[in-house]
Parts: structure tokens; sequence; C-alpha cells
């Protein structure tokens, strides 16, 4: 009965969201009494509905048809947690969960709140909740039986048993999901024109929140692509990957946009304006992913019912919402007027070329799908469009990102500005040439990346210099943005560099036999036959050797998984903060003096960094969201 427990459970809790989404609006006085209540009542359903699905995963309960598609008996216990995820139901089931996480801890946090204010974010919020159970319970039912049971499950899907894919979900779906809270602030701010800075300080927190997780879950989400899929790329342009990156985009100029506000009181209908995009892109990509439309290794393949569900949702939300906004924005004001050259200016800068940045991924993942529908053509938009449109749109950001912190609010003069940016405009270009210099680099746009990377650092290392100098504290705030700025070029520096100076090299090579890439070597000890929980996999022992550093034995697989006979290329990582040696194995061959194995072997300089940068970036938003600003209800 656990199955039919938690389907109960669910559609008890869309009985709960649809009585928040309404109370608040219709019946005031007790909506606003009981909205806390109800919050934590559609909390304890979704809960239990989140819980039953993987207790059925646990016990292995293959007349679930949602288990018996994505789990084994041979499957290890994590990979059995992970896999109620691994499809569109459980995904889906997830997204919902997480949103009625984010729902409780907002009726916490917000206790201090205007009443009406609280109730009215908490039904927004519920409203969302409700038609997200919708589309679970019409048309993406997890608990659906097949009777009579199954002997044994299809299995999670190889791909997606990996320590990665453990992490990458609930993060990705955090942050995707955290924007509606900024998302619910801006529409019950429009409907009572009402945005000021106590209402930035209200939404700031919880954005940032959620862009630090949706950051960490990209992140994640690349390295499982650069461990797992064996061909050791960290970031493709895949159509999904992008589906993810576009709410990120308009994330990054959120928090931004926020920041002005709060201080300032500028940019209100703008920042109002990104809340709504942020959190439509996020649903966008849920379309996206689950509509059937897309071709990804990261894509769920769903029938067109749910697909016209999910585009029908979206347009319902983004619709009325963009209305609402094209109604009221007027109301709003312009906020405090600025100067030409000032802080201010600055991140609109920067909020504009995010928004242009977002605007040509979002051009290039869907122009192909328009062509398609209207014409029948096919076109592929692959990864020379967005290095050729994106990077140029990223040039001035990173600028102006070294630039921005050190103006001064409202009006900035030219010689103070001068005077902060000396050290940094003469220190950057030297240490871009001498780190190009080390490596080894000549060509003219990784010396522009190295430049700008270490502009980035250098800008971010003044300003610290210049703040400790006039005062031994470091409010939070200031401390978080430094952070998430010194993470940007660390970032940048590790993209450069592994995308330049990367060496890859395919040979076939047999026992005894050595390869050798630029400083490396690598000998094939042997291949041996090994086997796995719910797999079999040929494995090859290569002993590596670099100049100054200590051999290692690294232990690639090639692995048939037993239920679905389906090969899988297991790499195997050297990592370094200089660089990754990264080796797979790929099929058997015969060649005249015997069975050799295709070997790849790459040499990845600086990858590291990437995800250094992005996880300095990520604790910099999180420094910034428990600032003890944001703990009085919004209040300065």
């Amino acid at each position: 009965m656990i199955a039919e427990l938690g389907h109960l459970a669910l559609w008890l809790a869309l009985g709960v969201a649809l009585l928040l989404g309404v109370l608040p609006w219709r019946w005031p006085e007790p909506g606003e009494r009981l909205a806390a209540p109800l919050t934590g009542w559609l909390a304890l359903f979704i809960g239990a509905g989140y819980v039953a699905l993987s207790a059925s995963f646990l016990r292995a309960d293959f007349s679930v048809a949602y288990v018996a598609q994505h789990s084994h008996s041979a499957l290890p216990w994590p990979y059995q947690l992970a896999a109620v995820w691994g499809g569109h139901e459980g995904s889906l089931l997830l997204w919902v969960t997480l949103l009625a996480g984010w729902m409780l801890a907002l009726r916490h946090a917000s206790r201090d709140w205007p009443v009406v204010l609280r109730a009215r974010v908490l039904a927004v919020l519920g409203l969302l909740a409700a038609g997200f159970l919708l589309f679970l319970l019409c048309t993406s039912n997890p608990f659906e039986r097949v009777l009579p049971a199954l002997p044994e499950g299809r299995d999670l899907n190889p791909l997606l048993q990996d320590p990665g894919m453990v992490m990458h979900p609930p993060l990705l779906y955090m942050g995707y999901v955290g924007f509606a809270v900024a998302f619910a602030l801006a529409i019950v701010a429009l409907w009572a024109g009402e945005v000021d800075g106590p209402w930035a300080r209200r939404a700031r927190p919880w954005t940032l929140a959620a862009w630090a997780a949706l950051s960490l879950g990209i992140a994640l989400g690349s390295w499982w692509a650069y461990s797992e899929l064996g061909w050791g790329g960290w970031w493709f342009w895949d159509p999904v990957e992008n589906a993810s990156f576009l709410p990120w985009l308009a994330g990054t100029a959120l928090v931004h946009s926020l920041a002005v506000m709060e201080k300032r009181g500028a940019f209100k209908a703008w920042t109002v304006l990104l809340a709504i995009l942020a959190f439509s892109l996020s649903l966008l990509g849920t379309f996206l992913v689950r509509s059937g439309v897309l071709s990804s290794v990261h894509a769920f393949a769903t029938d067109p019912q749910r697909g016209l569900f999910i585009l029908g949702f979206l347009l319902a939300v983004v619709g009325p919402s963009l209305a609402l906004f094209g109604a009221r924005a007027g109301r709003l004001g312009l906020g405090t007027r600025f100067h030409l050259v000032s802080r201010e200016t600055a991140l609109l800068a920067n909020n504009f070329m995010l928004l242009a940045a977002c605007g040509a991924v979002l051009l290039g993942t869907l122009y192909p799908l328009l062509l398609d529908a209207l014409t029948g053509q096919k076109l592929s938009v692959g990864p020379p469009y967005f290095e050729a449109v994106f990077v140029p749109l990223m040039l001035p950001v990173l600028l102006l990102l070294g630039v921005g912190p050190v103006l001064r609010w409202r009006e900035a003069e030219a010689r103070p500005l001068l005077r902060a940016l000396r050290w940094p405009l003469a220190l950057a270009p030297l240490l871009a040439l001498g780190h190009g210099w080390l490596e080894g680099t000549v060509g003219v746009m990784t010396a522009l990346g190295l430049l700008m990377g270490w502009w980035v650092l250098a800008t971010t290392a003044a300003d610290l210099g210049a703040r400790l100098l006039k005062s031994q504290a470091l409010p939070r705030s200031v401390a978080a943005m430094l952070l998430a700025h010194a993470g940007v070029g660390v970032f940048v520096i590790g993209v450069t560099l592994v995308s330049s100076q990367q060496q890859e090299l395919d040979t076939p090579l047999r026992a005894g036999e050595v390869a050798s890439l630029g400083p490396v070597r690598l000998k094939l000890q042997d291949v041996r036959s090994v086997d796995g929980p719910n797999y079999r996999a040929a494995e090859a022992r290569l002993l590596l050797s670099r100049p100054g550093q200590p051999d290692a034995v690294l232990r690639p697989q090639k692995r048939i998984y037993e239920s679905s006979e389906m090969p899988m290329t297991e790499s195997a990582i050297e990592r370094d903060w200089r660089g990754d040696v990264y080796v797979s194995l790929a099929e058997p061959v015969d060649t005249p003096q015997g069975r050799a194995w295709i070997v790849h072997l790459a040499i990845k300089p600086y990858v590291a960094w990437i995800w250094g940068g992005v996880v300095l970036m990520a604790l910099g938003g999180l420094l910034a969201a428990t600032d003890r600003r944001y703990r009085n209800g919004g209040a300065a």
C-alpha cells in the first residue's frame, strides 16, 4: 500500500495547494491566518509522497511502473535513491518537493514580514505548486501500478550511475525552484504597486541562495559530463546545458540589480522584470527538457501530451505575469537619478550585456526547433556559433567586473578611478604575459582570455587591499562580492587554458607498449576482466609517468551493464591543480601483432580551476545570503 498512500498524499497536497493559492486573495482574513499552517500541511503531504516513492525504490517494488523502468535489484542503494529522479515522473516530484521545502523555509524566515505580504507570497507559490501537482497527477503519475509485478527492473540509465548525478539534479532544481521566491515577491509587489528598498532586502537572500545552488548544480553537471561521458568535454553547448545556463545568466543580472535597488533605490521596474524573467527561463528549461522537442543525453523522452501541458502551464504563468508587469510597471517610478560615470551605470551596462548573452544563447537553442517546426528543415547549432557570439559579449562584462566595485555610487570622478585602477592596469598585462609564457601560449584569444582573468583577479585584490587599509573590518556583503568576483577570474583562466591548450591522442596499445603526449608517457600494463554489482568490465592498468612527479596507475574501464547490455566508458583521471591527465578505454582492435586497445589520452590544463572558480562564486553568493541585514524581515 506504500504506492497508494504516496499517490493519495499527492492528491491531498493538490487540495491544500489550491486552498493556499486562493484563500489569501479571495478571502483575505482567513487566508492570511491560514497561509502558514497550510504551507506546513503542503510540505508534509508532498514530503510523504516523495518518501513513499523512495521506499518503493529501496524495496525494489517492481509492481510500480516507474520503479520497474528505472531500477534493478542489483543497483547499489545510493543509486536506488538517485533513481527516484532518474526519469521524468520522479524528477518532477523532486521539483515539487524542493518547492515545498523553499516554501517551508520562507514561512519560517518571513515571520516578521507584513501579514498580507507573507500570505500572498505563499499563495503565489501555492498556485505554482498546484500547477506542477496537476501536471504530475494527470500526466506523470510516479505511482502507477503494473500488474502482475515484473520480476526484474530495467535498471537506471548507466549514464546516471555516477556520484555526480547523486547531487547534480537536486542542486540544479534548488536553483530553478529558488527563483520562484523572487518571482512571487515580484508578482505581489506589482499587484500592490510598491517596490522599495525593504522589498529588495527581502528578495535578495532568496535570490542569492537560488543562484548559488544553480551555480553548483551546473558545475556538477559539467563535472559529470567531463568525468563520465568518455570524451572528456566539460561543456558542449548542449541544448539542455543551455536550458540551465539561461536562468543562471538572468539570475546573475537579477543579483546585481537587487544590489543597486537595495543601496540606491534605482532599477525598480528593471529588477522586477528580471525576477519574472529568471523564473520564466527556469520554466522554459523544464519545457525543453520534458517536452520531447530536444534530443540530448540530459533530456527526458516524453509524449506530446506532457509537452502540451507544460507549454500551457508555461504560458499561463509567464503571460499574465508579463501582462501584470506591463500594466503596473509605470506606477513603480524611476527611482533615484545617477550620472553616466557611476557604479549604477556600470551595473546597468553589465545587466544589459548579460541579457544580450542570454538572448544569444536562447536564439541558438530555439532557432533550430522553430525552423524545424515551420519549414521542416534540420539545422544544427553547435559550439562555433555560441563561442562566436557569447565570448565577445562577455568581454565587456569582465572589464566592468573590475571597474564597477571601485566606482562610487551616483557619481564618480575620473582621477580617483584611475588612481584606484593604476596597479591592476599595470599588473594584469604582466601577469597574463608571464602566465602565457610559462604555459607556452601564443594565440591572441588565449592571451586575451588570460588578460581578462588576471584583470578580474588584480582588480579584486586591489579593491580588497584598499578596503582593508581604510578599515580592519570587512563587511560580509563586501567579502562575498570579492570572493565571487575572484571566482570569476579563476574560472576564466581555467576555461581559457583548457579550451586552447588541451592535447588529445587516440592510439592502439598492446600490453607493454607506450604512448607519449607532450611530457606524459602512458604504458599499458594489462587489461583484465572485473565484475561490479550490476556490470562486467574490461579494466586497463596504465602506468602514468610525468617529469618531476611520482608515477601513478590509472584504471579506465569499458563496462557492459547486465540489464541492458549497454556499453559504457568509465574514464580514469589523474587530477592536479595545474591540469588533469584524462584516460579512457575505447574498443579492442586486431592488429598484425595481436589484439590491442584503443586508448584515448588527453591533457587538460587548469581544468580544476573551472570547478574551483564556480565553487568560489557559489560561496560568495551563500555568504552574501547570510548577511545579518536580511534576518529581520527586510528592515534596514
